[in-house]
């Protein structure tokens, strides 16, 4: 039996019988049986799971008419307005948006299609520069960019919680950590691309934002509190104002697996089934990974078969739906082997930060593999004694390049210049810059870190977890970020296993959190 409860959230973490919330008027679907677990069980903390949305399923907004009325209300409403976008990662080849969840005091939950309506700059007219609440911002701006929706201001709950030191940073975690409700997250590796959307799927989508702002409310009494609304405020601008992200130089270098490939003539043979595939994947408007799985492709160029009959062979290939495009496969490999010796790919291939590899910086400069130990280091005990990740605190692409190309002189002021050059935001900088420094200078001759104890630290590059990357808002990061619930995308950092504060830096490492959605590539649905 279900019952509808008054809410209005309490300043507690553990829920009640009559749940508090901030949200006005509302009035959540919860079981009796959690109520009263909850009630009489406290001091565990039962979550209320949240069943529904207090104005119920909205319908979506799928006509012009219909948006510029929405657009009218959203105007009308009041405080920040909750953003989050639904895409089909894992299904289709674009990354663009398949659903936008807004809501607002006021206002209630809007549902847009934005197949149908592919230009919401009405949307954009009617927040003006309201601020906007997204959790994990990175994710969702740039298909809602797509759209004409940009934010001039924003607030990040995933980053917050980073920030905040929080272990898990998905958003049912928080939610359910912060204020005390369980969200149900069956469907965030939905293909939502499917039309129609069925009405589970849109609670699914309502719920997102239905406590976003309260959370966000929340989230900046604590920044306040430990005294780190400044460097939220320095971390919420950066990522508004990022331009979008330039394209990899070499995207096939994300193939997984491919470091089973010995020799340039192999790189090559990945390379070109990489491009045959992303052509079709492209033209086609389906995941990479649904056309050819990334296994398939190392397994291809390993097996090296020599014609389309052998390579059909292969149990990857075995199937009647990969046996049909053998021929565009066996060409990719033909094709590299092919290739004069000037146009195979150098085996190291170009750094995301144009270093070497951080395996390889004892055997190419011992001294420098030291000094990143001695950075490390540093670093860690300035994160640890704020309770958020490393990474968070300076990102580990601009800690490497400051520590391969020491500034001249090494010192508080050089390395400050440096690390704003950088990116480095200024309480970044502050925090940081003198550490840095000192670690910076080489000790006198035979007493540095011996080769083989910095060729230790250069060859375990997240074990302190400074091997990630973030972007300019401590988002997600080509070498592995997170996903719109803190989980993992492409071997990334964030997700994590306790419920509880952090109480020192580390960099969380899990599977995908709840919302999380499917890879693009490797790990993909069965090839189609």
């Amino acid at each position: 039996m279900l019952d509808r409860l008054g809410c209005q959230h309490a300043h507690s973490h553990v829920p009640s019988p009559i749940v508090t919330s901030t949200v006005p008027d509302s009035t959540h679907l919860v079981s009796e049986g959690a109520a009263a677990e909850a009630a009489a069980e406290a001091s565990a903390a039962v979550p209320i799971p949240l069943l529904e949305p207090a104005d119920g399923v909205p319908p979506v907004l799928d006509d012009p008419r219909q948006l510029a009325q929405a657009a009218e209300r959203l105007a009308a409403g009041t405080g920040p307005v909750a953003f989050d976008a639904e895409r089909a990662s894992g299904y289709r080849y674009s990354q663009r948006a398949y659903l936008v969840q807004i809501r607002r005091r006021g206002t209630g939950t809007l549902l847009i299609d934005p197949v149908a309506l592919p230009d919401l700059t009405v949307v954009q007219e009617a927040v003006g520069g309201t601020e906007w609440v997204l959790h994990a911002a990175s994710q969702d701006l740039p298909c809602l960019a797509e759209l004409g929706l940009r934010p001039t201001r924003l607030f990040d709950t995933e980053l917050a919680g980073r920030l905040l030191g929080y272990e898990r940073v998905g958003l049912g975690a928080m939610v359910e950590r912060v204020l005390g409700y369980g969200l149900e997250k069956g469907h965030s590796a939905a293909d939502w691309s499917t039309r129609p959307l069925p009405e589970p799927w849109l609670r699914y989508a309502a719920l997102d934002v239905e406590l976003l702002v309260e959370l966000r409310d929340r989230l900046e009494t604590e920044l306040i509190e430990q005294g780190k609304i400044d460097f939220a405020a320095q971390e919420f601008a950066a990522i508004a104002a990022a331009p979008p992200r330039e394209p990899r130089a070499e995207p096939w270098r994300r193939t997984s697996g491919i470091h089973r490939a010995r020799t340039r003539r192999q790189l090559a043979a990945v390379r070109s089934m990489w491009q045959a595939r992303d052509k079709v994947a492209r033209a086609r408007d389906i995941a990479p990974g649904r056309i050819l799985p990334d296994n398939a492709i190392m397994d291809a160029v390993l097996k090296a078969p020599e014609d389309a009959a052998a390579l059909t062979r292969l149990p990857i290939f075995s199937g009647p739906k990969l046996r049909r495009s053998a021929t565009t496969w066996m060409d990719a490999l033909r094709a590299a082997a092919e290739l004069p010796d000037s146009q195979l790919p150098s085996s190291a291939g170009p750094g995301g930060d144009g270093l070497p590899p951080q395996n390889r910086w004892a055997e190419r400069d011992p001294v420098a593999a030291a000094r990143l130990a001695r950075v490390r280091s540093a670093l860690n005990a300035i994160a640890t004694s704020l309770g958020m990740p490393v990474e968070n605190l300076l990102e580990p692409a601009v800690a490497r390049r400051v520590t391969w190309t020491p500034p001249t002189p090494r010192d508080t002021a050089s390395v400050t210049a440096a690390l704003i050059a950088g990116g480095a935001r200024p309480w970044q900088v502050e925090l940081t810059a003198a550490a840095v420094a000192t670690a910076l200078v080489d000790p006198p001759a035979g007493t540095a870190t011996s080769p083989k104890a910095a060729r230790n630290n250069a060859s375990n590059p997240t074990a302190d977890g400074a091997g990630g990357g973030t972007t300019p808002g401590g988002g997600t990061t080509e070498d592995g970020g997170t996903t719109e619930d803190g989980g993992t995308t492409e071997g990334g950092q964030a997700g994590g296993t306790a419920p509880r504060r952090a109480t020192r830096a580390r960099r969380p490492a899990g599977p995908p959190a709840g919302d999380a959605e499917p890879a693009a590539a490797d790990g993909q649905p069965p090839a189609s």
